[in-house]
């Protein structure tokens, strides 16, 4: 069987576990729309990469278009903007 691998981006955030409340990670994958969580970053990238082959396999199994994948060049990133007009809720 040909394989072909394909790189999608994935955001890993602080986060609580989904059914435990526990501190944990999420992980987004924009581009495919899903997410996945774990207690560590390497347990919430190790799900987050079953379910986008999970989600890849039921798109070619329904025949539907597999979503482009992201370029490697691109990078997530944050900036901190500190203004006396916005306020966060806490």
């Amino acid at each position: 069987m040909e394989t072909t691998a394909l790189n999608y981006r994935v955001i890993i955030e602080p986060d609580e576990e989904t059914g435990t409340g526990k501190a944990g990670f999420t992980a987004f994958c924009p581009t495919l729309g899903i997410a996945d969580d774990g207690a560590t970053v390497e347990q919430a990238l190790r799900n987050i990469k079953r379910l986008i082959t999970f989600h890849l396999d039921c798109l070619v199994q329904e025949k539907q278009e597999i979503p482009s994948p992201d370029h490697e060049e691109g990078f997530v990133t944050t900036v901190r903007i500190e203004t006396p007009l916005y306020h966060t809720a806490v």
